[in-house]
């Protein structure tokens, strides 16, 4: 009997381990609305996409970005980790194709800088990766920086620039990686440009330090990466860890965060890879997501907001053969509850 069970769990750790492996290649596209524009504005889409740890031979998420373009944004935001090695980035690229043409930012992450290295694949579940620079194998992060500003992205790492899109001006705030501690808030600190109808907070690693210091300074809205949304979760429960010191219930999805007296939207964003050494998720699955901003409400903020994602797909016919879904947040197993844990609900 004892040898009947312990067969029947090993076949479902079996199958659980083989479901990861797909799920990791299972690409969502998430829909949600922020009510951060000013009134009488029209609805503008921004796609943001975080941690394709692209590596050349991955066609399948060369396939995905390529097919984002149908989504049709008017503005990208990519909050790093984009690479693994320096091949991926002439594919990288061409895969981004007409999306480089649309307004956008950038900050950059880790694996920017630094090309993975083995660790046990599990290992992150017990202990951070914090702080390891100059343990890796160096990138030519130039090089990547300067392919994303050839044809007009805006790199945001510690420096803010000013953006107009559909009337709505802009501003947009950043750091470099917290995660390696290279961020320096005080190069972007201070309340939002009078020029501004909407300020934007974006860092790759939501460390709390960087949370704290946007939202008190009156950013509206805040766009970070990283965590990989627990990247393997348990399903109806959520996020165990987020390799930072933010708490698991914010692994991914929007929600919101205070300081000072002060509350701004945070969106985190669970991302579209991993590790090349751990390719693996579990009710986690991989993700960008295009958040509608639409006009605020006489008080700044509007009633959590559900978007019909049935049509979401358009023009992507069937994102040239993936398998892809759009849901929401809170559809997909294992995903974290969206009640914020601090400041208002949405």
């Amino acid at each position: 009997m004892i040898g009947r069970l312990l067969g029947r769990l090993a076949l479902v750790g079996a199958g659980c381990v083989g479901y990861g492996f797909w799920e990791a290649r299972n690409f969502v596209v998430r829909r949600r609305s922020v009510a951060i524009l000013p009134a009488g504005a029209a609805p503008i889409r921004l796609l943001h996409v975080s941690d394709i740890h692209l590596m050349a031979r991955q066609h399948y998420k060369l396939d995905f970005v390529r097919a984002l373009a149908g989504l049709e944004p008017d503005l990208v935001v990519t909050t790093g980790d984009n690479w693994c090695e320096e091949q991926a980035l002439a594919p990288l690229l061409r895969a981004w194709g007409r999306l480089r043409d649309v307004p956008g930012v950038f900050v950059f992450g880790s694996n920017d800088y630094e090309a993975p290295t083995f660790r046990p694949p599990m290992a992150y579940l017990l202990r951070s990766t914090e702080g390891r620079e100059g343990r890796k194998r160096p990138l030519q992060v130039e090089q990547l920086r300067a392919g994303y500003r050839e044809r007009g992205w805006v790199d945001v790492d510690e420096t803010r620039t000013l953006i107009t899109v559909r009337g709505v001006t802009f501003e947009f705030r950043g750091t470099d990686d917290a995660h390696l501690g290279r961020d320096d808030y005080s190069l972007v600190a201070g309340p939002p440009s009078p020029q501004a109808d909407v300020s934007i907070g974006v860092t790759h690693a939501p460390y709390l330090r960087v949370l704290d210091a946007m939202a008190a300074d009156g950013v509206d809205l805040i766009l970070a990466g990283h965590t990989h949304g627990g990247q393997v979760c348990v399903p109806y429960y959520g996020a165990l860890v987020t390799n930072c010191d933010l708490d698991p219930i914010r692994a991914k999805g929007l929600s919101t965060h205070t300081a000072d007296g002060r509350t701004s939207h945070l969106h985190v964003s669970a991302g579209m890879g991993s590790s090349p050494f751990a390719t693996y998720r579990f009710a986690c699955p991989p993700e960008v997501t295009v958040l509608t901003l639409t006009a605020a409400d006489a008080n700044g903020w509007s009633q959590r907001t559900r978007i019909d994602c049935t049509s979401a797909f358009g023009p992507l016919g069937v994102w040239r053969s993936l398998v892809a879904r759009v849901v929401r947040d809170d559809e997909a197993a294992g995903s974290n509850p969206v009640t914020p844990t601090s400041g208002r609900p949405l």
